[in-house]
């Protein structure tokens, strides 16, 4: 018996990937979660930070934000902002972070923007190392 669910990304511009996976952690408002097969049906919002894909080698995708369902082992994610890690470039982060620390020093701010735009640096501090 497969310990395996299926995982499914998708974007504004189509499926980014569709694979059977054992585990994935995502990074949501309340956490990081895990999410195994057989997992409690689930509907939860994304905050910035690494969607880990874990199976034989790990692959990680960076997301801003999104909507994620998981119901008889399907694991549904919405996002307009995955990219997979092996393919964002380390300039393309250090200009993200910068954009980002610049926005951050906005004094208009909400409270809820401000809590995402400090995991967004982190999370892309954390990439760039």
């Amino acid at each position: 018996m497969s310990d395996k669910f299926t995982l499914e990304i998708i974007s504004p511009d189509g499926t980014l990937l569709k694979l059977e996976t054992p585990e994935v952690v995502i990074p949501s408002y309340e956490g990081e979660m895990g999410i195994l097969k057989d997992h409690i049906p689930l509907i939860t919002f994304l905050r910035p930070g690494l969607i880990k894909i874990k199976d034989i080698k790990e692959r990680n995708f960076f997301v801003e934000d999104g909507t994620v369902e998981f119901a008889n082992n399907n694991l549904l994610i919405l996002t307009s902002t995955a990219k997979e890690l092996s393919v964002i470039d380390q300039s393309s982060i250090q200009e993200q972070i910068t954009a980002a620390e610049k926005e951050m020093r906005d004094d208009s701010l909400s409270d809820k923007k401000k809590y995402l735009l400090s995991y967004k640096i982190n999370t892309l501090k954390n990439i760039n190392q």
